[in-house]
């Protein structure tokens, strides 16, 4: 694999090299523009004047490829400055982090954290990495991605910085907590969001709390709490199938009343209808027929049972046709 070496040093000088081999072209084009663009005919006849023209559209063409040329020197000169600049900033960058390695280390070693920088990011559900003991953000906690697990805690700063925010709990955990804001001056983080409720009528995950200021900063905002479940429905009584409605009271015989309806004993079960009261048909007078017994009482949530229709009056042998009976009275609903 062939490697490239680029020194910004040498690319500077290069450039500024270029930008003065194009000033002074563009110092000997202007010197010489006049006499080669402009050619005066050695004689009145017309060869002499069409030499003169031909040296001079000549002239005219180099004057116009050179300002040409002077444009893309130009452009290439700043291209290389600009190369230049990014090669030294690139530099300028690893020497930094290098430098920053090398100061890290001795803390990163006994203590865990480095003496200045930010705190790592923290995976799925774990706390953030503290920050620079000196200097530093602490990280951001991770977002639980499994129900009933909070989420992680933000990481405290050290003597200056920021607080990481917690993270966001799963289905119906907690949020993180957030990190403490630096000793010295530092903001809080904000605490992490609960997550909602995993099951129907369930309780969402409360915020986590936010982190605590140092010495100058500010405390941060707690976590939202999650949404909770929606609640079940509440169940509409009627008729308990396969629960039929309570007995039905006796059909009655000749003038005598229906039997009643007997009541409902269980949740829904409505009570039984009263029995249809008994003809006359014996009886020598005109006679009225019997009552209709009364309907049941409905058991719970439901409705009591109808009454029983009269009896027919019959005449008989004597001088008028009897009444009818009264229909029987309807059961009470249940509570």
């Amino acid at each position: 694999m062939s490697l490239v070496v680029a020194q910004p040093a040498w690319m500077v000088e290069a450039a500024a090299a270029l930008a003065r081999v194009g000033s002074a072209v563009g110092v000997a084009d202007a010197a010489v523009a006049g006499a080669t663009t402009t050619v005066e005919a050695a004689a009145a006849d017309e060869v002499s004047v069409a030499v003169a023209a031909l040296f001079a559209n000549h002239g005219q063409a180099y004057q116009a490829l050179s300002a040409q040329a002077a444009v893309f020197e130009q452009q290439f000169v700043r291209a290389l400055v600009a190369a230049a600049n990014s090669y030294g900033g690139a530099e300028a960058v690893n020497v930094q982090q290098l430098v920053l390695d090398a100061v890290n280390a001795p803390t990163r070693t006994l203590l865990g954290r480095p003496l200045i920088g930010d705190g790592t990011p923290g995976a799925p559900g774990q706390p953030g990495g503290p920050g620079g003991l000196l200097y530093g953000n602490g990280g951001n906690g991770g977002a639980s991605t499994t129900a009933g697990v909070a989420g992680g805690a933000g990481g405290a700063a050290g003597l200056i910085g920021n607080g990481g925010a917690g993270g966001a709990g799963g289905a119906g955990a907690a949020g993180g907590a957030g990190g403490a804001g630096g000793w010295l001056y530092g903001n809080g983080g904000v605490g992490g969001s609960g997550g909602a409720a995993a099951v129907a009528g369930g309780l969402g995950g409360s915020g986590g709390a936010g982190g605590d200021a140092g010495l100058f900063g500010f405390g941060g905002a707690g976590g939202r709490g999650g949404a909770g479940g929606l609640g079940t429905d509440g169940v509409n009584p009627g008729l308990a199938a396969p629960t039929t409605p309570a007995a039905h009271g006796v059909n009655a015989g000749a003038h005598a009343g229906g039997g009643p309806g007997s009541d409902g004993t269980v949740s829904g079960q409505a009570g039984g209808s009263g029995g249809t009261g008994g003809t006359d048909s014996t009886a020598p007078g005109a006679n009225g027929g019997g009552g209709g017994g009364a309907g049941g009482a409905g058991g719970p949530g439901a409705p009591g049972g109808a009454g029983g229709a009269g009896g027919a009056g019959d005449s008989g042998s004597g001088f008028g046709a009897g009444g009818g009976g009264g229909g029987g009275i309807g059961g009470t609903g249940g509570g």
